[in-house]
This record gives structure tokens, C-alpha cells and sequence, in this order.
């Protein structure tokens, strides 16, 4: 049975386990700012990991970075109208908003064609998704290892998120992508610095997994 408070939810943590929890979710009217750029929004974020503590790992900030995320959507009106038509031979487009030799941060917006699906996959790093348009479905798997399958996974659950709701993951997450519905599907994502040799693409059938 799902809890009434969870269909209000804005905001989502997916843990390795595949467990998709709701978050508390910021209001959008404490969020407004007169003038609020990208560059302001990467800055904060780079200030968050760079004072992270010695104990903590980047994504003990993603509470904080949702609420950055939230804020750049909520007083960006170019972010939710500035994007790429889908492939048409992939249903798939990738906007990269900002990047640079070095840069720890993947910053880009991303069209799914109505239908279009994503491979199996974990990022290997940290990540937040926010929906600026259509409705994505998330389905959410988990490590299952056998002596005999090391790279064995199985499916937990899925969620699917409307315009205005953010989900994020910890790096061993794994999940598959879907855009819902009959309208193409918008999102914003950012991802810390991924690590290649952590990010892979799995087979539930062959029970492989190989660099993504």
C-alpha cells in the first residue's frame, strides 16, 4: 500500500538496494530569487562537496543538492524551455550545459522520445534528475550475486515521475529509464565526477554487466 504522504512527494532517494524513499521536498516560495544562474548554482554545489568532511562521502550532500536543484528550476524558466528535439533513429537527445577539462560535475538536460527506454545501468557516481516536461518511468533493480552469476541482478520496483519531481540516487543505484506517456519527456541531471571503472550496463538475462 502506498502511504498517502508519498503520493505528495516531490523528492525521491534511491539506495543500492533499489528502495525508492520519498524526501522532504522544499517550497517553491522559499526558493524564488530575483536573479538565479547556472553559474551560481554550479558554484554552491562545488561548495558543498569541496567542505565536505573527511567522514562523509559527496552524497551525504544530496538533500542539499536537491534543494539547489529545486531552486535553479523553480527561477529558470530557460532550463524548462531550452532543449534538443529526440534522436530520431534513438529517441534519445543529450544538451551538455556546461562542462571543461577537469570539470567534476555532468550538468545536462536530456530528451526521451514517448517510449524511448535506457539500458540497464548505475552511474557509479552520485545523481539528481529533475522532470521539467512528460512523465518518466523508473524502474529499480538490485545486485543479486550467485557463485555461479557474480553480475546477477534482480528488479525491485518502479516509480513514475510527473513534471516537477526530482529523483536522486547513490552511486550503486541501478535502474532503467522510460519516458511515459504520450509526450516526450524533459529532464535536467546532474552527476559527480563518475568513475568509469564503477559505471556499468547490465544484462538480466545473460547476467553480465560491462563499462557503460
Amino acid at each position: 500500500m502506498i502511504k498517502r504522504s508519498e503520493t505528495r512527494s516531490r523528492d525521491w532517494l534511491v539506495n543500492q538496494e533499489g528502495q525508492c524513499q520519498p524526501r522532504p521536498s522544499s517550497r517553491d516560495w522559499n526558493l524564488i530569487r530575483e536573479n538565479y544562474y547556472l553559474h551560481q548554482f554550479l558554484s554552491e554545489i562545488l561548495e558543498l562537496l569541496t567542505h565536505a568532511r573527511e567522514a562523509e562521502e559527496e552524497w551525504d550532500y544530496l538533500p542539499q543538492i536537491r534543494m539547489r536543484v529545486r531552486q535553479l528550476v523553480t527561477n529558470s524558466y530557460w532550463l524548462r524551455t531550452q532543449y534538443l528535439d529526440p534522436d530520431p533513429k534513438t529517441g534519445v537527445a543529450v544538451q551538455t550545459l556546461y562542462d571543461e577539462i577537469g570539470y567534476p560535475l555532468t550538468v545536462q538536460t536530456v530528451t526521451f522520445a514517448p517510449g524511448a527506454t535506457s539500458s540497464i545501468h548505475n552511474h557509479g557516481t552520485w545523481g539528481v534528475t529533475a522532470v521539467l516536461k512528460g512523465q518518466e518511468k523508473h524502474t529499480f533493480w538490485r545486485r543479486s550475486p550467485a557463485p555461479e552469476c557474480p553480475h546477477r541482478i534482480e528488479p525491485v520496483g518502479e516509480k513514475i515521475l510527473a513534471t516537477d519531481q526530482i529523483i536522486s540516487f547513490v552511486p550503486e543505484a541501478i535502474h532503467q529509464v522510460e519516458s511515459a506517456g504520450d509526450e516526450m519527456t524533459v529532464t535536467f541531471q546532474i552527476y559527480g565526477d563518475t568513475q568509469p571503472r564503477s559505471r556499468f550496463q547490465f544484462d538480466p538475462i545473460l547476467h553480465t554487466a560491462k563499462p557503460f
